[in-house]
């Protein structure tokens, strides 16, 4: 037994999680935590400007490393309540991150003292659980409970108040307990009846369409998912935000389906007769909960480890409660037993030569004339330039919606982005936490200008610590959803939607990074180039059309007859 501090006993217990980055906001409620982490030779300590952005750095470095994002915040009060938005993020997104925060002394709880606020009621309704630590031999306890919480299916943030008491109190404790002993392995398989009616469903098919989502993207399983696809002969569509979760390169890859996706995969799953949801949802992002974008009479077999997910927004046929990858597996070895699986060659041809023919119209149609650069010029600019195995970060905002299905993802994790919390003020941040868990691959944040100016503090911590990654700021003077809807149903009566911002290139170097200024898409590219190989963080400030808007919510201005 040892006798240590409840903040020590957090950093041990964080050590014991084999944590490598802790992201975080120095405060005075926390410095035991502070001091033990002085020592932790085996964690980086990441010092954010802003709690959010942190915690958006946690976000992406958790996706990109399949590891857990650990956010701490140092002070009680307003440096927790900075929290709010990049937990709400990270539960929207299924992201697994431990969230530490200060809290107040547990004597000075319910007497309006200083920077009091309920922590605990305040994070519950946006993580998988929120605890405040009642003394401090029960610290270790909840660091490994909060671990074992987030990565638990399905996986998402939680949250620890750690009051200034229970942090400085002094304790024995044993031996930390290994991960292995208390946080979920292995995968489920679906059940062996349902597999096999849903392989002759698919093998009967005139239509199929697989679609793939997080289940697929986030295990790393593209393989056995393409190894299905290719035996039922059948294409592959992915759930918005999910476009990397299968090689651009891969013949049966038609990309991003639903009304922000591309023509080609949202016509498949208008038409398809047998839809394999594969470790998706098929959430709002893909349908917008309408049967305008999904065929209403296409049987579905819907593969989901959530089982409260199943069926819930479309009713299926067969519903298979299991791990995405796994059930992949038993479809595929179910279809080696089938002899029709080549039904469906005539509508799998068809598809091939129309997301051929999609991706040369794509690029030839592309504005790369105008003497003020366009959106499809910006895009095909970095389909030509940026590496192949570039990873690109994206907030939400117009022209990150309209670039999510325009760029090639040739691996699996190679796109972030808010998801269905439809963040402004994510890329940038994010970017940073998937370069620390990619050092060797480029990392391309794409953002607005309004987006972007949320979060330039960060600037700081990207020089600080080294993370170069390159941000292209498509500027267009304006916050542009909010903009195009008041063009297309208000009349152009627009208020508050346009917005200034100094010269990003400018700042950029006073914060001792690199920045650039395009006018041009011969400067764009120059300017791309020249940022991925100049050893510090970038940022490229693009003039973008101001008109170039685009209303991506059409359904919900219906009523305004637009």
């Amino acid at each position: 037994m040892t006798q240590i501090s409840g903040g020590q006993a957090a950093v041990e217990a964080l050590k014991a999680e084999k944590t490598e980055y802790v992201f975080g906001l120095i405060g005075s409620a926390t410095m035991e935590m502070f001091d033990a982490l002085y020592d932790a030779k085996d964690i980086n300590f990441i010092g954010v400007h802003d709690e959010r952005t942190g915690t958006h750095m946690a976000d992406g470095y958790a996706r990109a490393s399949g590891n857990t994002g650990v956010i701490l915040a140092g002070q009680n009060g307003p440096g927790t309540t900075n929290l709010v938005t990049g937990l709400a993020q990270a539960k929207a997104a299924y992201t697994p991150i431990v969230s530490i925060g200060g809290a107040l002394a547990t004597g000075h709880v319910y007497r309006d003292a200083f920077q009091e606020v309920d922590q605990q009621a305040l994070f519950t309704p946006i993580t998988k659980k929120t605890w405040t630590a009642p003394s401090a031999d029960r610290v270790p306890e909840l660091v490994q409970e909060a671990f074992r919480v987030a990565n638990a299916p399905r996986k998402g943030p939680v949250h620890l108040n750690l009051p200034r008491d229970v942090l400085s109190t002094q304790a024995e404790y044993g031996p930390m307990l290994p991960p292995k002993s208390y946080r979920p392995v292995g995968a489920t398989a679906g059940p062996a009846d349902a597999i096999t009616r849903a392989a002759k469903m698919l093998a009967d098919a005139a239509r199929p369409v697989i679609m793939v989502g997080a289940g697929i993207k986030n295990t790393g399983t593209a393989d056995r998912a393409i190894a299905l696809a290719e035996a039922f002969n059948a294409p592959l569509v992915s759930s918005p935000g999910h476009g990397d979760a299968i090689p651009f390169g891969h013949p049966l890859n038609a990309g991003q389906t639903g009304p922000r996706g591309n023509e080609v995969a949202s016509r498949l799953m208008k038409e398809a007769d047998v839809i394999l949801a594969l470790g998706t949802r098929i959430g709002f992002n893909a349908t917008f909960y309408s049967y305008d974008n999904i065929n209403c009479d296409a049987a579905i077999i819907h593969v989901e480890q959530e089982p409260t997910a199943i069926g819930r927004y479309f009713p299926v046929e067969i519903g298979i409660w299991g791990d995405a990858p796994t059930v992949a597996d038993q479809l595929r070895t179910e279809a080696e037993k089938l002899n029709n699986r080549a039904k469906a060659e005539a509508w799998t041809e068809s598809f091939k030569a129309e997301r051929q023919a999609f991706l040369t119209r794509r690029d030839a149609e592309a504005n790369v004339d105008n003497s003020i650069i366009q959106p499809s010029g910006l895009f095909k600019t970095l389909r030509d330039v940026v590496p192949q195995n570039a990873a690109y970060t994206m907030d939400a905002g117009t022209l990150c919606l309209q670039a999510t299905d325009k760029l090639n993802y040739w691996q699996p994790k190679s796109l972030f982005t808010p998801l269905d919390f439809g963040l402004v003020g994510f890329s940038f941040a994010a970017g940073l936490g998937v370069k620390l868990a990619m050092p060797d691959r480029p990392v391309v944040s794409l953002m607005g200008d309004g987006g972007f100016g949320m979060t330039t503090s960060e600037l700081s911590t990207a020089v600080d610590y080294g993370i170069n990654t390159v941000t292209v700021v498509m500027n267009n003077g304006c916050w542009g959803a909010e903009k195009a809807y008041q063009r297309d149903f208000f009349n152009g009566r627009y208020i508050g939607a346009d917005i200034s911002s100094p010269p990003f290139d400018k700042l950029a170097e006073l914060y001792g990074a690199k920045g650039y200024r395009a006018d041009t898409l011969t400067q764009t590219a120059e300017a791309i180039e020249a940022a991925l190989v100049c050893g510090k963080p970038a940022v490229i400030d693009v003039m973008v059309d101001p008109a170039a808007l685009y209303s991506f919510r059409r359904d919900s201005f219906k009523h305004r007859g637009g």
